[in-house]
């Protein structure tokens, strides 16, 4: 509490306060020290399942950036002019990361995270075992869970600004097919598998197609396969397709993801992951 605070007093003093003292930017490494090492974090959920988000730690990264300048580094033959600082030390925190990857400090990887070629930005959260595929990206603040599995490609937004903005939240023991993107505060629940090329946010429709009912905007609901679609609306000018998501398939809760059997699934559907 005695950091929040600390970080409330010197974002409301932000514009006077001489954010590159010692003393302010200690206040300010503590706590992104914290994101990075998982003690603390943006969002989770809380006890009646809404998104809460930490509006302080956002802030403590946004001063970062206005506290930083930008430093030169270099690794190998690559050169690097940013702000923030490449994490390291990834043996001692059991994750493998392969020639090409990087993550910001600031953000944490839990043990078992496997990072192809990829990026993970500052603030954003990802649980153990969880592969972050080739070119997949994971936005600043986005909250990864364990088990699950980003596929070549995929975006993951990020959200700074506004600080009480809700970040992408995707949970456990998903798979999230190539080149989706999931952005905007969206949610991908437990369990769920999001097929190639979905486009997620809070303006996509989320329709069951059993039903065809709406059933909800944004959010893929637990254990269901979900892909992309799109539905037809009415205009003065003539008749155009908007893009939904849909469900076309309920699992059971806690059903494993048989990869052989959702292709063949989905190729009886005329659909790839």
């Amino acid at each position: 509490m005695e950091l929040k605070e600390r970080i409330g007093e010197i974002w409301a003093g932000r514009d006077e306060i001489d954010l590159t003292s010692d003393e302010v930017r200690s206040v300010i490494s503590e706590a992104v020290d914290g994101l990075d090492s998982g003690a603390l974090r943006v969002a989770e959920y809380g006890s009646g399942g809404e998104v809460v988000v930490h509006e302080w730690l956002k802030q403590a990264i946004l001063l970062l950036f206005r506290a930083s300048s930008a430093e030169v580094s270099h690794s190998g033959p690559f050169e690097f002019r940013d702000k923030i600082p490449l994490k390291g030390d990834y043996e001692s925190l059991g994750v493998r990361v392969v020639p090409g990857a990087s993550a910001r400090w600031g953000s944490y990887l839990a043990p078992g995270v496997t990072m192809m070629p990829s990026y993970v930005n500052i603030g954003a959260r990802v649980g153990g075992g969880t592969m972050v595929d080739t070119w997949a990206t994971v936005g600043s603040c986005a909250q990864i869970g364990e088990r699950v599995h980003l596929a070549g490609g995929v975006g993951i937004g990020g959200v700074l600004e506004p600080p009480q903005a809700a970040p992408v939240f995707v949970d456990d023991d998903a798979f999230i097919g190539s080149r989706a993107m999931i952005t905007e505060g969206a949610r991908v629940g437990k369990g769920a598998v999001v097929g190639a090329g979905v486009i997620l946010n809070p303006s996509i429709p989320v329709i069951d197609t059993e039903t065809g009912r709406e059933v909800s905007r944004g959010v893929i609901p637990p254990w269901c396969v979900a892909v992309a679609g799109s539905r037809k609306r009415e205009y003065p000018g003539g008749e155009f397709y908007l893009p939904c998501v849909l469900i076309i398939k309920r699992m059971a809760e806690g059903e494993r993801h048989d990869k052989a059997a959702l292709n063949a699934f989905l190729r009886d559907e005329g659909i790839a992951l």
